[in-house]
This record gives structure tokens, C-alpha cells and sequence, in this order.
């Protein structure tokens, strides 16, 4: 299966632990040596991550997908590694 990165950032993306919309993605982080997508990036608007403000990026690494609908990206996450900048699972930027 193939997919523009333009497909990709029209998706909603949900995490299936609570149930929220996280945002759209805004980019992606690429593994050059593998020749992978290594994380997506979504921008936080401090609407479910006040802890952190506007403006900054939570970065779901791939392993952390669940599944690519047709409109949506299922995402798990765990609540406490977001507010957690030095988890490895989810990295704030």
C-alpha cells in the first residue's frame, strides 16, 4: 500500500486509550539509514497538554500506531508518558 504525505496529514489522529483527537499530522520524522518513517508529528495546542503550552509538537513514534483508516489514525498512548517529556514513547519538541 502507498500513501502521499498530503493523504497522510488530512487524517485525524485518535488515541484509543481515551478516545481524543490529538490533531492532525503535521509531519513526519524519517529513519534515512533504514529508509522508514520513524515517527509522526502532531502540534500541540495545549487543548489536552496544558502542561506543556502552545506551540509545541508531540512525536508519536510509529510502533505507537495502531491502525491508518481512511480518515483517521489510531494512535495508543498512554496519558502519563505525554505529560512526561523524558518518556521515550512520546517525545515533546
Amino acid at each position: 500500500m502507498s500513501m502521499k504525505i498530503s493523504d497522510f496529514q488530512t487524517k485525524d489522529v485518535i488515541n484509543i486509550v481515551d478516545g481524543r483527537k490529538l490533531g492532525q499530522v503535521s509531519d513526519l520524522e524519517l529513519d534515512l539509514r533504514q529508509g522508514r518513517i520513524d515517527s509522526i508529528v502532531v502540534p500541540n495546542y495545549s487543548r489536552f497538554f496544558g502542561l506543556f503550552g502552545g506551540g509545541t509538537d508531540v512525536i508519536i513514534p510509529w510502533r505507537n500506531i495502531v491502525k491508518i483508516g481512511t480518515d483517521v489514525v489510531l494512535v495508543r498512548i498512554d496519558d502519563a508518558k505525554v505529560y512526561r517529556a523524558e518518556e521515550e514513547d512520546v517525545q515533546v519538541r
